[in-house]
């Protein structure tokens, strides 16, 4: 069960990364949330979302 969650949160933070850089912000902005995805594995898509995605 640990490993299907485990491999859910990769695959969630994959996906999110890749809209982040498909998306028009500057480049400082697409660095800063992808490190805030990558350090905060199960907050940070959430944050994007709710925060970051315009």
């Amino acid at each position: 069960m640990g490993s299907i969650l485990y491999i859910a949160v990769i695959v969630i933070d994959v996906i999110v990364v890749l809209d982040i850089l498909r998306g028009n912000k500057d480049n400082e902005k697409k660095l800063l949330w992808i490190l805030a995805v990558i350090f905060l594995p199960i907050l940070g898509p959430i944050l994007y979302y709710v925060i970051g995605k315009k």
